[in-house]
């Protein structure tokens, strides 16, 4: 089952994680270097789960692959 609550977060709330830039996050994100959702207003979100683990050092792991 998909979790429905995991938090998401802005590309400025990436950006600051890593102290970049928030365009920076969004070409990470255009790239492919971190998956993205998009809100029904075409803005970019971050799963946090995703996010951290990235900031681990650790490769994402795919929602459904288990």
């Amino acid at each position: 089952m998909e979790s429905t609550s995991e938090r998401l977060l802005t590309p400025g709330e990436v950006a600051a994680l890593f102290r970049v830039d928030p365009k920076t996050v969004t070409r990470w994100a255009a790239a492919g270097r971190i998956s993205s959702i998009r809100t029904p207003g075409g803005h970019r979100r971050f799963r946090e789960s995703e996010v951290h683990a990235l900031l681990r050092g650790e490769e994402p792991v795919a929602e459904h692959a288990r």
